[in-house]
């Protein structure tokens, strides 16, 4: 069972604006898994650990695939004990950088190439 957990802030409260399709589906958005160790809060760009394809926070000098910035979660996911489904920002949307929830000391270097793969996906960082 996920269970959510209370970040402080609202919900996809960094979304400026999204895509949807024509039939009324959340173009932007995407189902995903979680990895397990991770309590996931709202706004966290993440990356996608290759072997496995599940969504883990964004590690800068990882050789895994989480190096590599590829979506933002949308709702805040407890996968502290388990794999977690959950919904993730992965293409056409517009985010406010002082909303997102980026590694602890994180470089300058390594927020430009994130913000760079993300834009690549259509996430446009403001």
């Amino acid at each position: 069972m996920t269970t959510l957990i209370d970040s402080g802030k609202r919900e996809g409260g960094y979304i400026i604006g999204e895509l949807q399709s024509e039939t009324g589906g959340m173009y932007a958005r995407e189902r995903g898994t979680l990895l397990a160790g991770t309590v996931g809060k709202s706004g966290m760009v993440v990356g996608v650990v290759t072997a496995s394809g599940k969504y883990t926070p964004l590690t800068p000098g990882a050789t895994d695939g989480s190096e590599d910035a590829a979506a933002i979660l949308f709702s805040s996911v407890d996968a502290s004990a388990a794999d977690a489904p959950a919904v993730f920002h992965v293409r056409g949307c517009e985010v406010n950088d002082a909303e997102l929830i980026w590694p602890d000391g994180i470089s300058a270097n390594d927020k430009a190439a994130a913000i760079a793969a993300l834009k690549a996906k259509g996430i446009i960082v403001r």
